[in-house]
């Protein structure tokens, strides 16, 4: 046994990957050319920073434009860009460009970090990630340069608007907006019709996943080739907006003319699952909507995607399978298509873990920290789905409930079912099955 090699596994790969860019992006704050007050940033906001950042959540104790300096907002960037793409593609791209050999379990993690159906066709598939992030950030810089160019100046307006191009594709929520006011987000352009389509678009294509953008890629707009994935996300996605908007719509932002609602409320339901951006001041939300941001946060992005969250998919199934127990059927179905029963096991672990987790950490940070547990159960929320909304509390939060946000945001970018998996030991074969009984629910 001494001569036993330690085998790492690939969601080990996938976990450590994370770690170690935050703790890379952690000490890159922490130097004194990072931070504009004398002397370097406390250790912990530049741990809570770069895991947020790392982890493209959004969520922030030091407002981004007037804490950091261009080297520190520099270093958010880069970690919002590998974050989003993934720690595991960033560095098996960077394998691929340099002409080295991408070996089995390389492909392996991969297929397993982009939640790709099979290993073969891996690298097609990065080169297609890799091309597809450069033209779409590089088309959204392009598109928000007027608005930021006019604003503050050709250089820095460049600058911004390369950086909330990645930020918003990434769906990472991070914004130079703070100038106009600290942690403002994109409020003061709620109305810009310009900003609010450029941004809406860059976060739907990186929230959507890079499979269903290559099912779109190989055939177009015929629906019906799509894999079921591909199927599934799109029409969950598209529900998942339609709802919030109908909702923020007529009931929510009453003190603004019915036709001055219109991008609030579409600007929320898309950046409400994942992306973190803001145009309308959240705590004056009622809670019935503050609920309902709760649950749609939790949801989070598509697999495979810049998102986290626990996947459009996996309520998608969850919804799927209530509907044929109601109906009697005694297989889940979709598109002609049955879902095999393990998919149904891990969604219904999934939203458990979700909701187990959010609700448990809301509850210490509202005893410790005295807050209402509504207020919290909203940030651990953001924090699960790795969305960066608040209402207000983050940078108020004491050193215990600021760990456990940091927690729940590596959880949600990693994946429950990964980080789970990463500290078991692998499954052994060979054995038996149990005698079966029934148990009555319902």
């Amino acid at each position: 046994m001494a001569g036993k090699r330690f085998r790492i596994s690939t969601f080990q790969t996938i976990s450590l990957s994370f770690l170690i860019l935050i703790a890379a992006g952690t000490a890159l704050l922490m130097l004194p050319a990072a931070s504009l007050e004398a002397g370097s940033a406390p250790f912990f906001d530049c741990l809570f920073t770069a895991a947020s950042a790392s982890c493209v959540t959004g969520l922030v104790v030091r407002d981004t434009a007037t804490s950091w300096t261009p080297f520190g907002q520099t270093v958010i960037f880069f970690l919002i860009q590998i974050g989003g793409m993934g720690v595991v593609t960033a560095a098996v791209a960077t394998s691929f460009l340099s002409g080295r050999k991408i070996g089995l379990m390389q492909r392996t993690t991969m297929q397993e970090a982009l939640s790709a159906p099979q290993v073969g066709g891996i690298i097609r598939l990065t080169r297609f990630i890799l091309v597809t992030t450069a033209a779409v950030e590089a088309i959204g810089a392009f598109l928000l340069f007027p608005v930021f160019g006019s604003r503050f100046g050709v250089l820095k307006g460049l600058g911004m608007a390369v950086f909330h191009s990645v930020s918003a594709f990434c769906n990472a929520g991070f914004d130079l907006m703070g100038e106009t006011g600290a942690f403002s987000s994109l409020t003061s352009l709620s109305q810009h019709h310009w900003t609010n389509a450029v941004i809406i678009l860059l976060i739907t294509i990186g929230g959507i996943g890079f499979l269903t953008w290559d099912d779109v890629r190989q055939h177009g707009f015929r629906f019906r080739r799509y894999r079921m994935q591909s199927k599934i996300i799109l029409v969950t996605s598209a529900a998942l907006v339609l709802i919030p908007f109908l909702y923020f719509l007529f009931y929510e932002f009453q003190d603004l003319p019915f036709g001055h609602r219109i991008w609030p409320a579409l600007f929320q339901s898309v950046t409400l699952r994942t992306a973190g951006f803001n145009t309308v001041d959240l705590t004056k939300i009622s809670g019935s909507g503050q609920a309902l941001m709760i649950f749609w946060m939790l949801v989070g992005g598509s697999p495979g995607s810049t998102a986290g969250g626990m996947k459009t998919t996996t309520l998608a199934i969850l919804i799927l399978a209530a509907r044929s127990v109601l109906m009697r059927r005694e297989h889940v179905e979709c598109f002609g298509r049955r879902i095999e029963d393990v998919s149904v096991r891990h969604a219904v672990a999934i939203v458990l873990l979700y909701f187990i987790l959010a609700l448990t950490a809301a509850m210490v940070i509202s005893q410790i920290d005295g807050l209402p547990l509504l207020t919290c159960l909203f940030e651990t929320a953001s924090a699960a789905g790795t969305v960066g909304l608040t209402l207000g509390i983050t940078g108020s939060l004491g050193t215990v409930s600021r760990i456990l946000i940091i927690l729940l945001m590596f959880f949600g970018r990693v994946g429950g079912l990964t980080l789970i998996y990463a500290m078991q030991s692998p499954v052994r074969g060979g054995q038996g099955a149990l005698p079966v009984e029934k148990i009555t629910v319902g």
